[in-house]
């Protein structure tokens, strides 16, 4: 395989597909495979990198048993358990990260849904946020109902993130008190209503390479504008907690694999960054063109001052 005929020929408008033969990805050569991603997101997307911070605002309690969540109920672990957020702390919380030149803002809830009282808390506060400060809002509220998507619209929120995961065939090892369905409806559904939507998944969970092709591929057909790629940190008490982490060249073997697969999608480095050497810099030249980042996350060891010099030190555009 000549990948890097390949990313060209990405570039000038061929798309993988499922019935392709993929299995180059497990074994092609990785620096040719990175310099490919990195050529196929120049073209597409430009050299602007997109930075987006969350706000936990409701923790623990969670009535999923996702395998590799600390906020489950199903599993054993420190993490802290509180209601939802004073809407003041959010409105603070946002307006920080605003004046950091963060482009993106999200508030994210434990909980299989948001509905009722937490809902109303919810669409107040990005009503506020919306109409005060100029960052674009997303929400993350587990599995919610068409309604719901359409309060979310309407007060101000413009991406909603729906994690798949991993792959559908992967998913029942992952979770059994809901479905791939689910998610795959709730892509539809944020759709439906007019947003755009933010869904990726975790890799180091025991999945085959497979899976994560799998997966990429199914956010290729739902056409899906953002996704996340996590790489997990085996937290205690949970189901994933005696899992060994990934080598960074598996990270980065993934990204591009991404990169390749939905090629002007904003590929997002999320949870593990702290994993690779420099937070992830490599990934930026392997595909990545967005990141979480947050002065109080601890995934990916950069604040965002930090990520700012990094990536403007990298060629890009903040």
């Amino acid at each position: 395989m000549d990948i890097l005929k390949l990313a060209d020929e990405i570039i000038q408008g061929k798309r993988l597909k499922r019935t392709d033969d993929l299995s180059f990805f497990k074994n092609v050569d990785l620096d040719e495979l990175c310099h490919g991603a990195d050529l196929i997101r120049e073209k597409l997307c430009g050299n602007r990198v997109e930075l987006c911070s969350i706000i936990n605002g409701r923790s623990g309690r969670c009535s999923e048993n996702c395998k590799f969540c600390a906020q489950s109920a199903h599993h054993h672990t420190d993490v802290q358990v509180y209601d939802f957020l004073a809407e003041e702390k959010i409105i603070d919380d946002c307006e920080y990260h605003d004046k950091k030149g963060v482009h993106r803002y999200s508030i994210v809830t434990a909980g299989r849904t948001l509905e009722g009282e937490d809902l109303e808390k919810a669409c107040k506060a990005y009503k506020r946020m919306y109409e005060k400060f100029s960052i674009k809002l997303c929400a993350s509220h587990g599995i919610l109902t068409k309604d719901a998507f359409i309060r979310l619209k309407d007060s101000g929120v413009s991406m909603y993130h729906e994690n798949i995961e991993t792959s559908k065939r992967n998913f029942p090892n992952i979770c059994t008190t809901h479905n791939f369905e689910d998610k795959i409806n709730g892509i539809k559904l944020a759709h439906e209503v007019g947003l755009s939507v933010c869904s990726g998944g975790i890799i180091g969970m025991g999945e085959f390479f497979e899976d994560r092709i799998d997966m990429a591929l199914t956010l290729a057909e739902f056409e899906v504008e953002s996704i996340p790629i996590n790489a997990l940190m085996p937290i205690e008490g949970t189901g994933c907690g005696g899992i060994e982490v990934l080598s960074e060249n598996e990270i980065l073997r993934t990204t591009a694999m991404f990169r390749y697969l939905n090629p002007e999608s904003s590929i997002r480095l999320a949870a593990g960054r702290i994993l690779m050497e420099n937070s992830g810099a490599k990934a930026f030249k392997a595909g990545v063109n967005a990141t979480i980042t947050g002065d109080m996350l601890t995934t990916s060891g950069n604040n965002i001052d930090e990520d700012k010099d990094m990536l403007i030190s990298l060629g890009f555009e903040i």
